[in-house]
């Protein structure tokens, strides 16, 4: 059991069994168990192993040491241009674990190595620390950098092939909320959204009163949900690399929306300006691409208010973001458009 005190002793079968945990449910599967800070001692073992132990007496060895030592942490930021940060963080604490560690390290590691190439607004703040107290520890040490961080993601359990979980911020109505919700629901079926609630991961850190950053939970299968959770069956052969893949990607399509989500001024709102004259309208029907664009270019000169952002108008109109983003590009390059300044 992780963290175990020492203990070197002969005892009996019936004074070693309060130690022993196991899985009978699932006889060939080892449960995962810590005892952080609580000092005891233990062995994680099968049910089929524990079964098997029907000498009267054992000597019991854990060779183990609890002295003063340090924690560490891993950061890496990818710089953006506007001096604010997003937040991605993964906890690191228990690496014989795939779906619920080491695909939440492999998906913002593969994020980190994309953002790195491309333009960005925002700069990309991926933390890998040990749950809970090494997010705590994060936080204590660097205050000047929570004051940087508009959006955030805790990634977990994000490798297995059941569908995606959003848990909500503490805020509840933040972009980062607002933004994994509206692509949640366009990356597949099976796909939630829950309320933030205080019990997980290091979200829960973040959302802590004092900070109370705009931090959600993204995973696929909810932690503590699936059977293999907490166990030797969250193997290599759990963690899919589509579903890997898949999560990078709609981790992307969120980081496009907090990029982009911009708002707009129609310079031409008295009446719909002619779109054909300035080549905007295809000349022949029939391509379904062509109406959608047609459309989006449609519903962000009738919203393009400057209140309304691209994700107002992408939720309204049932238009991917993308197709969305393209239309006002496209509108300002033709100089119907003009970016809203800020307040």
């Amino acid at each position: 059991m992780s963290y175990s005190t020492p203990v070197h002793a002969t005892m009996r079968r019936d004074e070693l069994e309060p130690h022993l945990y196991s899985l009978p449910d699932h006889p060939d599967w080892v449960p995962y168990r810590t005892t952080y800070y609580n000092e005891s001692w233990g062995f994680c073992l099968s049910d089929n192993q524990r079964k098997a132990l029907v000498d009267d007496e054992y000597e019991v060895c854990i060779d183990a040491d609890l002295s003063d030592g340090y924690l560490t942490y891993g950061e890496c930021v990818v710089p953006g241009s506007s001096g604010r940060e997003v937040l991605i963080s993964s906890h690191v604490c228990h690496p014989s674990l795939c779906n619920d560690n080491l695909a939440g390290i492999a998906v913002a590691v593969q994020l980190a190595k994309h953002l790195r190439d491309v333009p960005l607004r925002h700069s990309y703040r991926f933390v890998f620390a040990p749950g809970t107290i090494g997010a705590i520890t994060w936080l204590a040490r660097n205050p000047e950098a929570t004051s940087r961080i508009d959006h955030g993601l805790v990634l977990t359990c994000i490798g297995d092939p059941g569908g995606f979980t959003y848990k909500r911020s503490r805020r509840g109505d933040t972009l980062i909320d607002r933004a994994t919700a509206y692509v949640l629901e366009r990356v597949g079926e099976g796909n939630s959204v829950v309320d933030f609630h205080p019990y997980g991961y290091d979200e829960r850190q973040y959302c802590s009163p004092g900070f109370n950053l705009a931090v959600g939970c993204l995973m696929r299968s909810h932690h503590g949900q699936f059977p293999e959770y907490h166990t030797s069956a969250d193997d290599l052969d759990f963690v899919r690399p589509d579903a890997l893949a898949g999560s990078v990607d709609a981790i992307l399509r969120i980081i496009e929306v907090l990029e982009h989500d911009d708002r707009y001024r129609n310079l031409s709102p008295y009446g719909e300006p002619m779109l054909g004259r300035r080549g905007l309208y295809r000349s022949i029907g029939g391509e379904a691409d062509a109406k959608t664009n047609e459309l989006a270019l449609l519903w962000v000169l009738n919203q393009a208010d400057g209140n309304q952002s691209l994700l107002d108008i992408a939720e309204r109109s049932g238009l991917d973001f993308a197709v969305v983003r393209w239309a006002a590009t496209t509108l300002v390059e033709h100089g119907l458009l003009a970016p809203q300044a800020n307040g």
